[in-house]
């Protein structure tokens, strides 16, 4: 007969194990094994893995229970502030990505410095650049006086201590995850198992605490944020900056975010002292825009809750026979392009099969807005035929495969917008409602409609 085995179990984890030890294995409790009485032959596999005894009931509570809304810590910069759903949720970790020099950590350095100066403590730790270097910046920046606590280490296991030898701060500011070394396990800086260990001993702090972390994490060519997958889904928001480096705009996107909304960016400009926030971000995105341009509609794109205005420019260039036609498009989606010059020929007559198409959204903005379509169908045509569309017009609506074109959300915003910034005209699906506050709206149920308008006919 087997031999009864006896069975200790954790108070603090329940793990259980077939010998008592000083040290729980799974949690690192000492002494919290405690002998559990039953028979019967127990193996060391079973009395780890037997789910019917030795764990801890937890309280369940239904969906209708009073739960208090997070409070928010404000930041001082009303941009960074709206990407973030209203401000940093203490106790929460926050992941921030963006290409080399796009302005990360100028960014993060501000708001670390705007948060010490109310009076908050806060904390950047750099492992990429020497405290000195950090310093330098925000001197350069007029943040040299900012009560910043400033360190340069790459240890998770150095950083925690001397952050457990005072007071927890406000705000942990990391840059970058990806340079970071945990010694639990062996590995590499920047190697997945580096990266997910030390992103999670550091939002165990944070949880722990109650510190509002954010991690500064590197991008792959692709502009996917590097490291494991699962990084993004340790945080409790994902943060992308983008922004080229021939444009000084820069434009911050949540991903992901628990505490509030996906849908919402803040918008910046690089100066010379840092990032400035850009409150009418229609006027950074819209050029001078003049009557007799063929080939340049504004569309009003939205963003969340915020309506931005943007003009998208077109140019159809006729080749001699039997050339291969070029489509280039900056700024949209190109089989979207593609799809509305189909669109064009097989509903509407009109043949682009001899003629380039460059597609260009000024001011190095990238829509993703399928509202698009019927500016971008405005643009086209205007540039085919030569005819420049009312300077004092917008245009949006989607445009399906039949050729009609059908309604979008938040019409009363984009009209709204655009009549704040002087347009007259709106050129849209005829399903949509003005509030007749000097809007004229021009409605249009098929694409075909849209082309004898823009054409005269």
């Amino acid at each position: 007969m087997a031999k009864p085995h006896r069975r200790y179990v954790c108070q603090a984890c329940g793990s259980a194990t077939s010998r008592w030890q000083g040290q729980c294995v799974d949690c690192g409790e000492w002494n919290s094994l405690v002998e559990e009485a039953g028979g019967g032959v127990v193996t060391p596999f079973a009395a780890k893995h037997d789910l019917r005894s030795g764990g801890r009931t937890i309280a369940l509570s239904g969906l209708d229970a009073d739960v208090a809304l997070p409070a928010r810590l404000s930041l001082g910069m009303a941009e960074l502030d709206r990407a973030l759903g209203g401000g940093l949720v203490a106790g929460s970790a926050t992941l921030i990505g963006g290409d080399p020099g796009v302005g990360k950590s100028t960014l993060l350095l501000q708001a670390a410095a705007k948060l010490a100066a109310g009076g908050a403590r806060v904390a950047y730790v750099s492992g990429e650049e020497a405290a000195d270097q950090v310093r330098l910046r925000a001197r350069r920046m007029g943040l040299g006086h900012a009560p910043v606590q400033l360190g340069s280490a790459t240890s998770v296991r150095d950083i925690l201590t001397t952050l457990d030898a005072g007071a927890p701060p406000a705000l942990l500011v990391i840059d970058s995850i990806q340079t970071m070394h945990s010694d639990l396990i062996e590995g590499a800086p920047g190697t997945v198992g580096q990266v997910r260990a030390s992103a999670q001993e550091l939002i165990r702090y944070a949880k722990e605490r109650g510190t509002a972390l954010i991690l500064v994490g590197h991008v792959t060519k692709d502009g996917a944020i590097a490291g494991p997958r699962v990084l993004e889904h340790m945080v409790d928001t994902v943060l992308a900056f983008e922004g080229e480096r021939s444009h000084q705009y820069r434009i911050l996107r949540a991903v992901k975010n628990r505490f509030g909304g996906t849908d919402e960016i803040g918008v910046f400009a690089m100066a010379e002292k840092g990032l400035e926030e850009v409150s009418n971000p229609s006027a950074l995105f819209l050029t001078e825009r003049g009557d007799g341009i063929a080939g340049a509609t504004v569309f009003p794109a939205m963003e969340g809750t915020r309506p931005v205005l943007v003009e998208i420019q077109a140019l159809v260039v006729r080749l001699a026979s039997g050339a291969t036609p070029r489509r280039a498009v900056v700024g949209w989606d190109s089989g979207r392009l593609a799809m509305i010059l189909a669109v064009l020929e097989a509903r509407c007559g009109l043949s682009f099969s001899t003629a380039e198409v460059y597609l260009n959204v000024a001011g190095g903005y990238r829509i993703q807005d399928p509202a698009a379509d019927l500016a971008v169908a405005a643009a086209l045509v205007s540039a085919l035929s030569e005819r420049p569309i009312a300077a004092d017009a917008v245009a949006f609506g989607e445009i399906a495969l039949s050729g009609e074109v059908r309604p979008v959300g938040h019409a009363a915003l984009r009209l709204k917008e655009a009549a704040k910034l002087g347009f007259g005209r709106a050129l849209a699906p005829a399903s949509t409602k003005t509030d007749g506050k000097g809007m004229r709206l021009s409605g249009f149920a098929t694409l075909g409609a849209l082309v004898d308008n823009v054409l005269g006919r």
